[in-house]
């Protein structure tokens, strides 16, 4: 009782975490499910994932750096940039897939540590900093890819990566992993709590929150074993999209990375108070340019998967809308811009929100300026419930 009610004052004192994602992504699932029957069969579920796969993984890195009260406008076009150097060495060069995906992760922690490096030593706002590399990587992506020409990628194994399905088998083997690793680590965290005498979820709680992941993995691979293909003879499509793991995997690391070690300890504390931090013997300097070499990284790997769904690579990836579906994917699912405050799973759960919104307004037939409108409106609403959440946390804790 005494955990339910530290959870309840914690909304009152205006922290309410990933609820407002959950209850949206709840929302629009169901609206966009009565106007459209078609939004929840497995073909569009499964092309959910697929679409929001790079825009998810883009935002995980970001929320390393909003973390710290700093923002990456060039992410979009980092993963341009590295998606470009991943389709001329496995095309133009014809090398193997894990030296061209080698090489984009290599180019995406090399962009993070130049940009980190000019805002923590040279002391360039990031803003400015990140602003200057996402006019200069367009240029970049264009000399890449020679003009404006249109690189194919021809690499089976890139392809699968957004294209392809895991086997039903795996799919139930994945999410009884899930579900076993997720329960061990709640008991792990009660036992822990118990002996250092802090308060902590009931035995029952626990159980109905593996209830709840039992019944939303369950329900998920379920849909997702079904046929999608409308013609069995011709091709079976049936399975989890391999970009489902693909995320899961980096949310469970980039979580335990936060959540669990001091890197992680310390991304929170100058995030919240650069000073404190600096004071306690953090290098403030350090974190900071490490968060834009992980928020890189990932933009990497959000790049490779988006070549890999478009099956090419232009001077349009990375660009148009990428940036700032996956800034508002980090915000709407919880993280603050403010610093010091946010998870991974408010990026899966944001990106979540966007993708599903994407999706069922193409599906009503709402043109693109209509889901801007929408999209945009949803990312105020939550940049606007992050502040009132802030001022009210902030008067609760002068009382």
């Amino acid at each position: 009782m005494s955990y339910l009610k530290g959870y309840f004052e914690r909304l009152r004192g205006g922290d309410m975490g990933v609820l407002p994602a959950v209850l949206g992504l709840i929302v629009l699932c169901a609206a966009f499910t009565l106007l459209r029957p078609v939004f929840l069969t497995p073909g569009n579920v499964a092309n959910l994932f697929t679409q929001g796969a790079a825009v998810i993984i883009i935002a995980m890195g970001l929320v390393f750096v909003l973390l710290l009260g700093e923002i990456d406008l060039s992410a979009g076009f980092t993963s341009g940039v590295c998606a470009a150097v991943l389709a001329v060495l496995l095309t133009h060069q014809g090398l193997p897939w894990y030296v061209g995906v080698l090489a984009s992760l290599v180019a995406g922690a090399t962009i993070g540590l130049i940009l980190g490096l000019l805002t923590s030593k040279v002391g360039i706002p990031s803003f400015v900093v990140t602003l200057a590399a996402f006019l200069a990587f367009q240029g970049v992506v264009l000399m890449l890819i020679s003009g404006g020409a249109n690189i194919s990628i021809q690499d089976s194994a890139i392809l699968a990566l957004a294209n392809r399905n895991i086997p039903p088998y795996l799919g139930w083997t994945f999410a009884g992993l899930a579900v076993a690793g997720y329960a061990v680590v709640q008991l792990l965290q009660v036992r822990n709590r118990v002996n250092k005498g802090l308060s902590a979820p009931s035995l029952s709680l626990i159980a109905a929150r593996v209830l709840a992941l039992v019944v939303l993995l369950g329900g998920g691979v379920y849909v997702l074993n079904l046929e999608r293909s409308r013609n069995v003879a011709l091709i079976s499509l049936q399975g989890m999209p391999i970009v489902v793991p693909v995320i899961a995997v980096l949310l469970v690391i980039g979580t335990w990375v936060l959540s669990r070690t001091a890197y992680g300890r310390y991304l929170y504390a100058v995030g919240g108070n650069v000073e404190a931090a600096r004071r306690a013997g953090i290098n403030v300097d350090v974190i900071r340019v490490s968060a834009f070499v992980v928020c890189s990284t990932l933009a990497a790997i959000g790049g490779i998967i988006a070549a890999s769904r478009a099956n090419s690579v232009d001077a349009a990836t990375g660009g148009s809308n990428v940036l700032l579906y996956a800034v508002g994917a980090a915000v709407i699912g919880g993280t603050s811009l403010f610093g010091g405050k946010g998870r991974l799973l408010d990026a899966v759960l944001g990106g979540a929100v966007v993708a599903v919104i994407d999706n069922g307004m193409g599906l009503l037939g709402y043109s693109a300026g209509v889901k801007y409108v929408i999209t945009g409106a949803v990312l105020l609403l939550a940049a606007g419930v992050d502040a009132l959440s802030r001022r009210r946390g902030a008067k609760a804790g002068s009382r």
